[in-house]
Formats: structure tokens, C-alpha cells, sequence
């Protein structure tokens, strides 16, 4: 019953095995230069000690649904595009509404400016 279990408890020691040796060796070889512009906090275009209560702008809002939008797009339609010569015609229209919703919201972020850069 154990032995069904060995391929996948190799797999996790191989990935967690080549995951400690590649963070070591980018520790190793990469430069290190730090210098007190490199090691302060930078969060969202602004200054990390400044008055709390400023505004921010409205495009880092509309570049994080800009990247849901696209992220949702992938991780639904390429399962779905996998099995789409053997699904239904429900099927299909419920994946032609996810779609319409998400350029509805696309539609959205190009109206607003979110597409162009200063």
C-alpha cells in the first residue's frame, strides 16, 4: 500500500532538494552590492515613512485587476480548452459568459486609462 506513495514522496524530496540548492547557489555566485538605496523598503511607488492617510493612485488598483482579469482567463480556459471537443452545449455557454464578464471588466480598465502609461 506504501510502495503506491514512493513516487510521490521522491518527487517532493526532488523538488524540495533542487529548490535548496538553487536558492544556495543564487546566494553564491550572484553579485552582492547593497547599498542604502537597495535595502529600503519600496512598496507601491511611495515613500515607506510618509503620512498615512495620502492618497494613492488609482491605476495600481486597476493594474491588480488587470492582472485577476488575465490570471482568471488562463487558469479557467485552458482546462477548458483541454476538453472541449467532449463537453456540452451548457458547458459552452457558461464558459462564453465567464468570458463575456471578463471583457466587460477588461472593457473597464481600458476605459479608465489603465492600458496607457505617463
Amino acid at each position: 500500500m506504501l510502495a503506491n506513495y514512493f513516487p510521490v514522496l521522491l518527487f517532493i524530496l526532488i523538488g524540495l532538494g533542487l529548490g535548496a540548492v538553487l536558492l544556495n547557489a543564487g546566494r553564491l555566485i550572484g553579485p552582492s552590492n547593497p547599498n542604502a538605496e537597495k535595502n529600503s523598503p519600496y512598496e507601491c511607488g511611495f515613500e515607506a515613512f510618509e503620512d498615512a492617510r495620502m492618497k494613492f493612485d488609482v491605476r495600481y488598483y486597476l493594474v491588480a485587476i488587470l492582472f485577476i482579469i488575465f490570471d482568471l482567463e488562463i487558469a479557467f480556459l485552458i482546462p477548458w480548452a483541454v476538453v472541449l471537443d467532449s463537453i456540452s452545449g451548457q458547458a459552452f455557454a457558461a464558459m462564453a459568459l465567464f468570458l463575456f464578464i471578463l471583457v466587460i471588466g477588461f472593457i473597464y480598465e481600458w476605459k479608465k486609462g489603465a492600458l496607457e502609461w505617463e
